[in-house]
């Protein structure tokens, strides 16, 4: 039998593989088709809830707090403190955001006078080690609900994923160890706070802007990736 022969198999897995894989692209929507409450309502003020865990990683929660203030006010909104906010539920008894997530917004503002209330979910904060392979993963949900119908009224996913594999060039045992020696420097030493602002980079750049924000309502039309529902 021709080597020919005994590849076909394989070549025709791969061969529809490609196929697959170039007839799944994105669909591109306006913001003002995808997130037309965030147009009708125009929440001018955002009130940012403790960030829900939902990853294997105890500290997860504290550090992706410290990168979400700040891009979202530099989006036109007004944001409350975040500090301040997480010491006022405390005091409410309010020790997770999913205690309040499926509940009516109303006392939100009530008691902060916020037109808006962002949840954050970390979904995966977690690195993949396997010697000379490792992967680091940060994905994050996001939802924006109306504190007046406690309805969606914007919402999104960041994933980011970092390949911190060793690659010296180099081949043979010594090679392969050297790949390992990099790959497990930069794991112990990745930075999780960078590539979650990464993720937070692609999902705050699909939120319609706000009101201090010189393109507030104009930018109904720029196209953002669809997101599966």
């Amino acid at each position: 039998m021709s080597l020919f022969n005994l590849l076909k198999p394989v070549l025709v897995l791969v061969f529809a593989s490609t196929l697959l894989t170039a007839c799944v692209s994105p669909t591109y929507v306006t913001k003002g088709t995808e997130f037309p409450g965030m147009y009708t309502e125009k929440p001018k003020s955002l009130l940012i809830m403790p960030p829900i865990n939902l990853s294997t990683a105890a500290d997860a929660k504290d550090y992706y707090s410290t990168t979400v203030e700040m891009p979202v006010a530099f989006h036109g909104y007004y944001t409350f403190p975040y500090e301040l906010t997480a010491a006022v539920l405390k005091e409410q008894g309010i020790y997770d955001s999913e205690l309040v997530y499926d509940i009516p917004l109303n006392k939100f503002q009530e008691y902060f006078g916020a037109d808006a209330v962002l949840f954050t979910k970390i979904v995966k904060w977690d690195t993949s080690y396997a010697v000379v392979a490792s992967n680091l993963t940060v994905s994050i949900e996001a939802e924006i609900k109306s504190t007046k119908t406690s309805e969606v009224l914007w919402s999104y996913t960041g994933t980011v994923v970092v390949d911190l594999s060793g690659n010296s060039g180099g081949g043979g045992l010594v090679g392969l160890l050297a790949n390992a020696i990099v790959t497990a420097i930069n794991t112990a030493s990745a930075d999780y706070t960078t590539y979650a602002k990464q993720a937070n980079a692609r999902f705050i750049y699909s939120v319609p802007v706000g009101p201090y924000h010189p393109q507030y309502l104009k930018d109904q039309n720029i196209k953002i990736i669809q997101q599966t529902k």
